[in-house]
């Protein structure tokens, strides 16, 4: 019986650690996937932003413009969306299963379709995890 609940402290202890370590490790997976897609958005690729973007994205603009992934893509490779820096600060995550909510402030540097211009925005992010990595399933932008 001694050997038994010391056995089942250890197992609790050690299964809280373990979540522990999943939860950080998704956390940073997003984190991390979040700064992919910043550096997509200045240097914009169809291959990178194809791999980022889940197939059912949608984009929305501060302006109201709703882009699916198609029109996202096309947009930051045309140049009529371009960003020569990114800025992300006060960055939050929130996991939920496979769902991640993000939250941050932005500011850039634009020159879209070639005029140059600035951006501060509030912006959430929704990120689900999907064939094995977080893909950008939904993005809606404040002017601030």
């Amino acid at each position: 019986m001694k050997y038994l609940t010391s056995f089942l402290i250890a197992a609790v202890l050690l299964g809280g650690s373990i979540t522990s370590a999943v939860a950080q490790k998704n956390e940073k997976g997003v984190a991390d996937a979040v700064e992919r897609l910043r550096k997509a958005m200045i240097d914009p690729t169809e291959v990178s932003l194809q791999a980022i973007a889940s197939d059912k994205l949608s984009y929305g603009h501060s302006s109201g413009k709703i882009e699916d992934k198609a029109e996202f893509i096309r947009a930051l490779v045309s140049n009529e969306s371009d960003f020569k820096t990114i800025d992300l600060t006060e960055q939050t995550i929130a996991l939920v299963d496979n769902t991640a909510l993000v939250r941050h402030k932005l500011s850039a540097e634009t020159a879209n379709s070639g005029t140059p211009g600035t951006a501060r925005l509030s912006v959430l992010l929704v990120w689900v995890y999907q064939q094995g990595g977080w893909k950008l399933l939904a993005r809606q932008a404040v002017k601030i």
